[in-house]
């Protein structure tokens, strides 16, 4: 199910119907616990992850996210294309098909997919995002039949040895547009694309034919820890301009969900509605109040 909401100029009220909390954010919370919190705080759509849901099982999340009236506006992740051994390659595809059935049972028409990183010897950044197209043209009709749209989501740059060889926006667009809009499409981070001097111009191409999938929030903040995966900031702590980022993808006519998907260890410490509060405080204070 897509969830788009209509609309113009938008007020605190409208903007926060957009908002939507990724599992990751609250990663102490159990899915029981999401749906409930979630319900509790008035919010309507939450970004889910693969692992915690098939853990629960899928028909079950599926029936928990109804049953508390949420939206699933995202499912995470498919991908991991960029193998060159057959077997791997194979086994990919056949991870990234059941991806997209669970996507479909959950109800979401949004698979965000990390393409993956170089294999292992290889330097051939060009020949692994090939691979990721054959990969695409592979599942795109397979994902369409099911009524599910796979998402590119570019990481940021440090992520393209081992996580992600698609690191701008531009580069994911160039794959996406092989394929019809309503196939694959892209996802903007904040997090991940908050650096490149061409963001704009790359929203707006992205936003005017219709290739925005997903809206994804955090902020940069420093110094990275050990690894650097963990390391998003609360919304408003670091050096992303998020309210700009709102407005530039907006004025594209995206009126889809705006999704907070924070990896931190510090906010996974403390207690999960506590989290949801504040998250819910800096979205409002960043992204809808005038400046």
């Amino acid at each position: 199910m897509s969830v788009e909401f209509s609309g113009g100029a938008e007020g605190p009220v409208d903007l926060f119907a957009r908002f939507s909390l990724n599992q990751q954010t609250v990663k102490q919370w159990s899915l029981p616990e999401l749906a409930d919190g979630c319900a509790r705080a008035g919010v309507r759509g939450v970004g889910l992850w693969r692992a915690p849901v098939q853990e629960y099982g899928v028909a079950a999340a599926t029936q928990l996210v109804r049953d508390a009236g949420l939206a699933v506006t995202s499912l995470c992740r498919g991908g991991f294309f960029t193998a060159s051994d057959p077997k791997e390659r194979a086994d990919a595809l056949a991870d990234n098909r059941a991806a997209i059935e669970e996507a479909s049972a959950l109800g979401t028409d949004t698979l965000v997919l990390v393409s993956g990183g170089l294999p292992p010897g290889s330097r051939d950044l060009y020949g692994a995002r090939e691979r990721v197209a054959d990969a695409l043209e592979e599942l795109a009709p397979y994902a369409a039949e099911a009524g599910v749209r796979l998402a590119i989501e570019p990481l940021h740059p440090m992520y393209a040895a081992d996580r992600c060889v698609v690191s701008t926006l531009a580069q994911a667009l160039d794959l996406a547009e092989r394929f019809p809009a309503e196939r694959v499409g892209v996802v903007v981070d904040t997090y991940h694309l908050w650096w490149d001097d061409t963001i704009g111009s790359q929203i707006e191409r992205a936003g005017s034919a219709g290739r925005i999938a997903a809206f994804q929030l955090a902020d940069w903040v420093t110094p990275l820890p050990a690894g650097v995966l963990l390391g998003r900031g609360q919304l408003g702590d670091g050096a992303v301009d998020l309210r700009w980022f709102r407005e530039q993808v907006d004025a594209t006519g995206y009126r889809g969900s705006i999704e907070v998907e924070i990896f931190n260890p510090s906010l996974w410490e403390r207690p999960g509605a506590e989290v949801l509060a504040e998250v819910v405080e800096r979205f409002t204070t960043h992204l809808v109040h005038t400046r």
